[in-house]
């Protein structure tokens, strides 16, 4: 295969793009939540297991503790019960409580609407900071998760796609170089739901794949 410029990618991205802004027409964020608050400590407690599992568990969560106020000073051992489900429970109950605290302490009980104090909280990165300026705010936020790392991978969107160990933050700087900010968040969600949907990690499902006909890695996988 001839080596591609930039430019002919920068095309392709866009075609294939639009491909995918006519199969998902109308993406959103698969966390639950009413307000920036919940949706923070949903990110935070989504680290290394399913959106799903999360949703199950954050009602009786935000039932028994609706703000920072509350989650600030609940009992580590009963928010450990309660979202015990999920995986790494210990980790997680402690960050939310402690995000919560700070959240009290230094934001008067406000998430923060920046990159910079977002990831000054406790278990919040730069993939939960970009989640929620993009879905809270309404601000360009491009989370890098698993899916997007290995769908713009497999598009070779990214001059590193054959990378073992890629850059989640120059992912971020890359891709959303190519695309205008308002397109940021919706781009994150489109490339999640085409990679939890089509492009799996272990079997892609090229035959069944809109993008088949331009994807440099159809059926190599």
């Amino acid at each position: 295969m001839p080596k591609e410029s930039k430019q002919a990618r920068l095309s392709r991205m866009h075609q294939e793009y639009a491909v995918l802004c006519e199969e998902i027409p109308h993406p959103k964020c698969a966390l639950n939540f009413s307000n920036p608050f919940e949706l923070l400590v949903a990110t935070v407690l989504s680290a290394q297991t399913t959106d799903k599992r999360v949703n199950m568990v954050t009602p009786e969560l935000f039932d028994e503790y609706p703000g920072p106020d509350a989650l600030a000073s609940a009992n580590p051992e009963h928010v450990e019960s309660i979202i015990h489900s999920i995986g790494f429970h210990h980790t997680k109950a402690k960050n939310i409580i402690g995000l919560s605290y700070a959240l009290c302490e230094r934001f008067d009980g406000e998430v923060p609407q920046n990159m910079d104090s977002l990831t000054s909280l406790p278990g919040v990165g730069r993939k939960t900071a970009n989640v929620v300026l993009g879905n809270a705010f309404g601000m360009p936020g491009f989370p890098v998760d698993t899916h997007v790392i290995r769908v713009t991978g497999r598009l070779r969107w990214r001059s590193d796609w054959a990378s073992g160990s890629p850059d989640p933050k120059a992912i971020e700087r890359e891709i959303t170089a190519c695309f205008p900010p308002e397109e940021w968040t919706d781009l994150s969600h489109r490339l999640i739901l085409h990679g939890r949907a089509i492009c799996h990690a272990r079997k892609p499902d090229c035959l069944n794949c809109p993008l088949n006909d331009t994807c440099p890695s159809a059926f190599a996988a």
